[in-house]
């Protein structure tokens, strides 16, 4: 019996029902909870005998098309398609309308076909979320025009149909026969790609901690391949929160034969290199419409032939990527995000499947995909995920939207912005007696003021309405300051979703010019992502998690909302111990008290060092300020010894000179601050990295914020310090010594340089390999 190609209604719509150009100016529109809550309250107000949610099915030519319409009035005859939307309705978009009509004609081909009926009145409701009224689109179709129209959407779907089943049977094939890209695996990597494959294949989650220089890319990447037809596994998604990693997983690719120049055959896997909206765009200085840009002009209209020749292509890192879509005049951005739709393998960063709005896990929910996770260097999603869910306002940029708001704007946003200021400065007053720590600025609140939360609230909604009369400039600070507003009340949202104990709200004030006027920020800070990390994991079939460091199991599983049972595997190190020498200097202490005390002997000990194994070196220190310091003073007291030093805010082009100066033949030492872009990520083997000093044991800085994260963590964990501190700051540790040794014919020395790491509890925390010296 011949298969069928299963298609949701939204799905086959979006892709024969979407014309002209890519418009993001920005049109106020309803949150996700703001939807669902318009489509209840549609439905609520219709008669008893009204259907809601109505599964649909339908069969035409090798096309399975399903889906669920809203809603449909017995009575009336009348199948209601609802979209919610704030503002002027005349101002939304006309190939909305069209998109949003052809769905609803679907839907009642689909219902005309399972019971029967000769015609269908079919509705667009349009939801107004601020005013709660309705605008009701009603026309009606006879059977025969929306069976007419149904089919015309499936033969318009059927030719890309044929070739995404034509390709789905090859690339299964192909990675079915796929051989690994060398004649034996390394030491311990064939272990790691048995437990990502066992993973893979029973639909569990897995941490593993696989020591650096094992092949933790393509160990991985490798058997997750293998389990997509063996699993019936749709897409694979290799995340990373490094660029280090995404050229990683590229540079793996083509080792398995799946990455071909552009005159070759494309492979039989589809793969798709993501980045940011801010590298690949082509013309910054434009806005991102078809009046402004030429790529976003006619988009649409150009998207069938740029998507077809996309995946001739089949090999999308960032370079095909753009090639292609300037050979059709698109953005490539944009292109990017179309073709995340048709790739059987994505890389990206870890915010598209993770972030509250991320894209990647959004096209899982919507499409159904059984899809599997790669998470390369996982034990960053824990700074990471927090980041995605904090948020932080700041009574400044208030202040200066206030100051500089056009005349023309006075009337509408004067006093919702007046209403805002003046619950802030209430919440400051009432806060000034309860500031803690050394910073006589900072305050823990209970939660965020009613009043404010209201002000905050209504000042969304004046910006919206006003939106709807004229644009706001994209770089304006007042629509800057509309999105921070957006966000953090998004953010207060996830934090009634993961529970108050896992938010942390405070209040900061500052001295903002010259003239001692005070100013404040407000945060809303995750201090425990798990709760809603958790969901995305759920979404997903296998998720492998993979590091050099994610030890102790534990921590990570408590951090990341997974299970308790999650494995963890620590693979052994492909190293013998004999490779590295590992001192301890004992007798220096880093803390803050003592660092003028440990200048001396900290460039007495990497001057020693280097005269008695001249080469290159990397030295990390816990700030700019304390490896400034001791940079002058290894220049006062050994001027021989070559050094040169990280600097604040290097651009890309400078970090990239950093690293290329560690050559085979080069000599000196290079200074770092520890959990830096060049504390992990970066590949320095053989000669071009002899050795590494750490002068910090990597604990974040104490202060009202981190101590009030550690005094949650104690209440959640019950043990702050270790969570909140001393995990995190070796998790730093391990990853910049294990710049040092990359390869078994490695050899080199670490001098890890404080007293404490000679205590027992740290040293347990170091990798078992490693060879202890005092």
């Amino acid at each position: 019996m011949t298969s069928l190609l299963r298609v949701a209604v939204r799905t086959l719509c979006d892709f024969t029902a979407r014309e002209g150009d890519l418009d993001l100016r920005f049109t106020p529109a309803p949150s996700a909870r703001e939807g669902i809550a318009g489509h209840q309250a549609v439905t609520a107000r219709r008669d008893a005998g009204y259907e809601r949610e109505i599964a649909l099915e339908g069969v035409q030519g090798r096309l399975r098309v399903v889906g669920r319409a809203d809603g449909f009035d017995p009575a009336r005859g009348r199948l209601e398609e609802i979209k919610t939307f704030r503002g002027d309705l005349d101002a939304q978009p006309e190939r909305h309308r069209r998109l949003h009509l052809a769905q609803a004609r679907v839907y009642g081909a689909l219902l005309c076909r399972a019971r029967g009926f000769d015609a269908l009145e079919i509705a667009l409701v349009y939801f107004d979320v601020d005013s709660g009224r309705e605008q009701v689109v009603a026309e009606r179709y006879s059977r025969e025009a929306l069976e007419a129209f149904f089919i015309a959407q499936c033969d318009a779907w059927a030719d890309w149909a044929e070739r995404e089943m034509a390709h789905r049977a090859a690339r299964d094939r192909a990675l079915r026969e796929l051989r690994f890209a060398h004649a034996d695996f390394r030491p311990g990597q064939r272990q790691l790609a048995e437990s990502v494959y066992k993973a893979a294949s029973t639909g569990r989650h897995l941490l593993l901690q696989a020591p650096t220089g094992i092949g933790k890319t393509i160990g991985t990447l490798f058997p997750m391949l293998k389990a997509m037809p063996a699993r019936a596994l749709d897409r694979v998604f290799f995340l990373t929160a490094r660029n280090t990693g995404r050229a990683l997983a590229l540079e793996a690719l083509s080792a398995l034969g799946m990455a071909p120049a552009a005159s070759e055959p494309a492979p039989a896997l589809r793969s798709l290199e993501l980045i940011a909206r801010d590298s690949a765009c082509e013309h910054p200085e434009l806005a991102c419409h078809g009046d402004a840009c030429p790529l976003a002009a006619g988009f649409y209209d150009r998207l069938p032939q740029a998507r077809r020749a996309a995946v001739e292509r089949g090999f999308l890192d960032r370079a095909a990527l753009r090639e292609v879509a300037l050979a059709h005049r698109l953005c490539p951005y944009y292109l990017g995000q179309e073709m995340a739709h048709w790739c059987d393998l994505v890389i990206a960063d870890v915010n598209y499947w993770f972030d509250s709005s991320a894209m990647l896990y959004a096209l899982s929910q919507q499409h159904q995909w059984r899809t599997a996770l790669l998470v390369d260097e996982a034990h960053n999603l824990v700074a990471r995920g927090r980041a995605m869910y904090s948020a932080e306002l700041d009574r400044g940029e208030l202040a200066h939207v206030q100051r500089n708001l056009p005349a023309a704007l006075g009337a509408a946003l004067k006093t919702p912005l007046e209403r805002v200021a003046r619950h802030w400065r209430a919440l400051e007053r009432e806060r000034e007696h309860q500031q803690s720590g050394e910073s006589s600025g900072y305050a823990v609140l209970t939660g965020i003021p009613a009043g404010l939360g209201r002000a905050l609230a209504q000042l969304v909604g004046a910006v919206n309405e006003l939106m709807v009369e004229q644009p706001i400039g994209i770089d304006s600070a007042l629509l800057r300051l509309y999105f921070d507003v957006l966000h953090f009340s998004r953010m207060l949202e996830a934090a009634a979703t993961a529970g108050e104990t896992h938010y942390l709200y405070d209040i900061t004030r500052y001295e903002a010019g010259r003239r001692g006027r005070t100013c404040s920020r407000l945060a809303l800070r995750n201090v425990v992502p798990a709760p809603l990390l958790a969901s995305r994991f759920e979404a997903a079939h296998a998720a492998v998690l993979f590091s050099a460091t994610l030890a102790p199991a534990h921590f990570y599983r408590d951090q990341l909302g997974l299970d308790a049972h999650t494995p963890w595997y620590d693979l052994p190190a492909p190293f013998a111990a004999e490779q590295l020498d590992v001192y301890i200097a004992a007798h220096i202490s880093t803390r803050y008290r003592d660092r003028e005390a440990s200048l001396d002997p900290i460039a007495d000990l990497i001057a020693a060092r280097y005269a008695g194994r001249p080469g290159n070196y990397l030295a990390f220190f816990s700030s700019f300020d304390y490896l400034e310091r001791l940079q002058a003073r290894l220049a006062e007291r050994h001027p021989l010894v070559p050094c040169r030093a990280q600097r604040r805010r290097m651009s890309d082009s400078e970090r990239r000179d950093f690293v290329a100066g560690f050559t085979p033949e080069g000599q000196g030492v290079a200074l770092a601050v520890l959990g830096g872009v060049f504390g992990e990520g970066i590949d320095l083997p053989g000669e071009r990295l002899v050795g590494a000093f750490i002068a910090t044991l990597g604990l974040a800085q104490i202060n009202p914020v981190n101590e009030q994260m550690r005094a949650r963590m104690a209440t959640l964990f019950g043990d702050g310090y270790r969570y909140a501190y001393l995990y995190p700051g070796i998790t730093r540790v391990v990853q910049a010594a294990g710049r040092v040794i990359r390869t078994p014919a490695d050899r080199g020395e670490i001098h890890l340089i404080d007293d404490r790491f000679a205590r027992p509890e740290v040293r347990a925390l170091l990798p078992g390999w490693w060879r202890l010296e005092d």
